[in-house]
């Protein structure tokens, strides 16, 4: 009886070890249909997420000094057209461990820090990749920030931007709320310049729902 008894916690260590393990993918997409032309000479603008868990969480810009960190269904987000995904490896992490991950990291990136050439969707991925499997994103897919100035130049006009459009759902957010949910906006004509200056994701259908991830409270102890 002892034997099967070992055999049953074995067994159930073993399972539980398992619905741990996940993935780290990273989900590559295309900022412009250029990219299909200068992909195969290793250049291209390019948005990145990375998947863990069956979520996808990425980096985008807003008005707030909170969190910018978001998170979708794998390989939607939205604005954005998928490309591909690159496999970074696996890790054992419970799901709930990993969401205490990403919350800390969500203090790292507030949304009024995002920067196209110096802290962008890309530089975030890369941060995560590293801290979860070790290892860093492809160097094609932020070749572009790298260059520097070069990659405004390069940009098409209505991708020359860093922050999303101002809407009443992120002034929920600073007030503390646990996550934003918001439909994002549909690019049009009659949005004045200083408008689309502060538009970054976008829906194509409109449809799509970007949640920002609650950043982890810092508890300040008294001296």
């Amino acid at each position: 009886m002892g034997t099967a008894k070992v055999s049953d916690s074995s067994s159930g260590n073993q399972n539980a070890s398992n619905q741990n393990e996940t993935d780290v993918v990273l989900n590559v997409y295309d900022l412009t249909p250029y990219n299909n032309y200068t992909y195969w000479v290793g250049f291209g603008i390019y948005h990145s997420g990375i998947e863990v868990h069956g979520k996808e969480y990425g980096f985008g810009a807003h008005d707030f000094p909170i969190s910018g960190v978001f998170e979708v269904e794998p390989k939607s987000c939205p604005g954005f057209i998928y490309r591909c995904s690159i496999s970074l490896g696996c890790i054992n992490m419970p799901s709930s461990e990993f969401r205490t991950f990403i919350e800390d990291v969500a203090s790292e990136y507030h949304g009024d820090t995002y920067h196209l050439i110096s802290k962008n969707c890309n530089h975030f991925t890369n941060d995560m990749a590293r801290r979860l499997a070790g290892k860093s994103i492809p160097g094609w897919v932020n070749r572009m920030a790298r260059l520097g100035s070069l990659c405004s130049c390069l940009l098409p006009e209505s991708l020359q931007v860093t922050k999303v459009k101002e809407l009443p759902e992120y002034r929920d957010m600073e007030d503390g709320s646990e996550s934003a949910s918001t439909s994002t906006p549909r690019d049009s004509p009659e949005i004045e310049d200083t408008d689309q200056e502060k538009h970054l994701l976008s829906s194509k259908d409109g449809n799509s729902e970007i949640a920002f991830i609650k950043e982890a409270q810092v508890c300040w102890k008294m001296p």
